[in-house]
């Protein structure tokens, strides 16, 4: 809305221009003035279609902190969308945690249940409007034919955890 706004304000401001400018020229033949007010729609149509490609991200774009949950719980999975070495998902899903609209989906894991202390995170963006969030987390790089133990979590970009935790999984490599 914002946009067009703009636009229909350069159109108003250009057509008074347009207007100024004819009052206070003395042109002897038609053709001139036409020649002008080609001109001058030539610069409106200009200023119209650039300010359409001119946005304030920051107002557009960030959306405003909701209310934390009052507890998060992992409502489906987590589970491994794929266990390639090259590539491993991790996909769970959770009622929506609110807070920050900026968080992120934690993998902790290892090749040894007692010591997951690699980890994979993922950012998300959070739809106030959805009850669930679902995060997906990339692993890359792991050995091929391998046994690892994982579990997930999540946090706001601050660093503050989401007050969820899986239990420990396991998947296996290609």
């Amino acid at each position: 809305m914002r946009m067009n706004m703009d636009a229909m304000a350069v159109a108003r401001g250009l057509h008074a221009l347009s207007s100024s400018c004819q009052g206070n020229m003395n042109l002897n033949d038609s053709a001139s003035g036409a020649s002008m007010n080609r001109l001058l729609l030539k610069l409106a149509m200009s200023m119209a279609v650039a300010s359409l490609f001119y946005s304030t991200p920051a107002a557009a774009q960030v959306a405003p902190t909701t209310e934390k949950a009052a507890s998060v719980k992992i409502t489906q999975g987590p589970e491994i969308e794929r266990a390639d070495s090259y590539l491993t998902i991790v996909r769970w899903t959770t009622n929506n945690p609110g807070g920050s609209p900026e968080h992120y989906g934690v993998v902790h894991y290892g090749t040894n249940p007692k010591d997951l202390g690699q980890t994979a995170k993922s950012p998300i963006r959070l739809n106030p409007s959805h009850p669930d969030t679902v995060f997906r987390v990339r692993i890359e790089g792991l050995q091929p034919g391998t046994t690892y133990y994982y579990k997930v979590d999540s946090m706001e970009a601050s660093g503050k955890g989401d007050g969820v935790t899986s239990k420990v999984k396991t998947f296996k490599t290609q």
